[in-house]
């Protein structure tokens, strides 16, 4: 029997400890867990999202959205990038570490009783998504936007039956191990959140999961809109604000960079309109409030400028085509000096071969505090195939000092990969910044 859990730090010990039970697919635990709980998510109405990428970027514009409409907001999310608690938010603000705690102790006596008594001990994400739906209550949330961890149709967010809109961002190859290794198979994993006569709004995807997409909306009587990417217009990229038209509003504007978010953005445009019809109106000065206070760490981030420090978590594929497809796009004929970190079960060939091309320098690390973690030597090793001018370095202090010595003001850094190690290397950078900024300023006084 663990000891009751009183602080924060004995919170931190407790999650480390449940880590042995790993990541399961299904949802008997989860619904046990929940049923010893008060099932706390009965209480709730959500917007559930699914989808490979994109689905984050979607759920920060609508929580967002709906925020600036004077709704209470909670939303549920992973990965994090600075700390564990922002998985965990109501109107923007992380849990409290005093909240986690109390109802951590809370999710634990279920747990160990479930345990006790002959049930599968919790997952980690399980155990996270049952205080998640505790706190929204406790909060007095009136909607919550929740992303799926792992797929959708065996996930543990996906026990609620109180969505009022289901959304599928884009759908692609990723979890090829769990979810199955076709695009068709994939999407029926990621449709598996659509719910009976739920609504169900998603981005035009490859036809194969459109298929899929279709079928199942029709099986269970869910009404699809489908968000066109073609139907968007008027276009104006930029790294730090971005236009477009679409759905019937002009000149809509978006402060995250990345080619790709005018896309998420269009999403949550029509994910917004269809909360309308589901007692959730927004007017469109709130809608477009909402879109540009959006921010979102971790996707093409601009961390410092002259040289610009770019962080994204670009791991898979179609993300890193997405990425790829930015960098042309805005860093034409520029000097790019890539910091590459990723974990061994993403797709880091073909993100190396997508990416690194575009560097004049690659320096690789190991994603610090994961077993997951691809070793930097590894990593440099098959870069070498795309990119010979490439270095494993030791630590994300030396990657940072090391970029900022290959570049010059108008050079471009972008660190990549798994969101795991961003949020380090983002305080290394920052910190490194306020000293340039603070010495530039007492040398100039001088």
């Amino acid at each position: 029997m663990t000891e009751e859990i009183t602080t924060y730090e004995q919170a931190q010990e407790y999650m480390e400890q449940v880590q042995r039970y790993g990541s399961v697919l299904g949802l008997d635990a989860m619904r046990e867990l929940l049923r010893r709980l008060g099932d706390p998510q009965d209480q709730l109405k959500f917007v559930h999202i699914a989808g490979t990428n994109g689905k984050g970027s979607v759920l920060a514009y609508l929580s967002t959205i709906l925020r600036c409409a004077g709704y209470r907001t909670g939303r549920y999310l992973s990965p994090t990038v600075f700390s564990e608690l922002e998985k965990i938010q109501v109107n923007g603000r992380s849990v409290s570490k005093a909240d986690f705690t109390v109802l951590l102790e809370q999710v634990r006596q279920a747990a160990e009783a479930m345990s006790a008594e002959g049930f599968a001990h919790p997952t980690p994400f399980e155990i996270e998504t049952a205080l998640a739906f505790l706190h929204f209550v406790k909060q007095s949330c009136d909607i919550v936007v929740l992303e799926t961890g792992l797929g959708g149709r065996e996930d543990a967010t996906n026990v609620i039956k109180t969505a009022v809109l289901c959304v599928l961002a884009s759908i692609s190859m990723d979890h090829m191990a769990f979810l199955g290794d076709t695009l068709g198979k994939i999407a029926y994993e990621k449709a598996g959140i659509i719910k009976e006569k739920c609504p169900v709004v998603t981005i035009r995807q490859a036809s194969e999961a459109m298929e899929v997409i279709r079928r199942v909306c029709e099986e269970r009587h869910s009404p699809l809109s489908v968000m066109d990417p073609d139907e968007i217009r008027g276009v104006r990229y930029g790294i730090e604000k971005q236009r477009f038209s679409y759905g019937g509003f002009d000149r809509l504007e978006i402060s995250m960079a990345g080619t790709w978010q005018v896309e998420n953005a269009a999403l949550a445009v029509c994910a917004a309109k269809e909360l309308d019809h589901s007692g959730f109106p927004v007017t469109e000065k709130q809608l477009r409030r909402g879109l540009m206070e959006t921010g979102w760490k971790g996707r093409f981030t601009v961390l410092a400028k002259r040289p610009y420090f770019i962080i994204d978590g670009a791991h898979n594929r179609d993300a890193a085509l997405r990425l790829a497809e930015s960098v042309k796009f805005y860093f034409t004929n520029k000097k790019i000096i890539t910091i590459m970190g990723i974990l061994k079960d993403k797709e880091y060939e073909e993100v190396a071969a997508i990416m690194t091309p575009l560097a004049t320098q690659v320096l690789t690390v190991t994603t610090p505090n994961n077993a997951r973690a691809l070793p930097a030597i590894t990593l440099a090793e098959t870069v070498r195939r795309f990119q010979p001018n490439v270095t494993a370095v030791d630590s994300l202090q030396e990657a940072v000092e090391l970029s900022y010595l290959l570049a010059d003001k108008d050079s471009v850094i972008l660190a990549f990969g798994s969101l795991s190690y961003l949020g380090e290397l983002t305080k290394i950078v920052q910190h490194r910044d306020r000293i340039r900024r603070d010495t530039h300023g007492r040398s100039e006084k001088d």
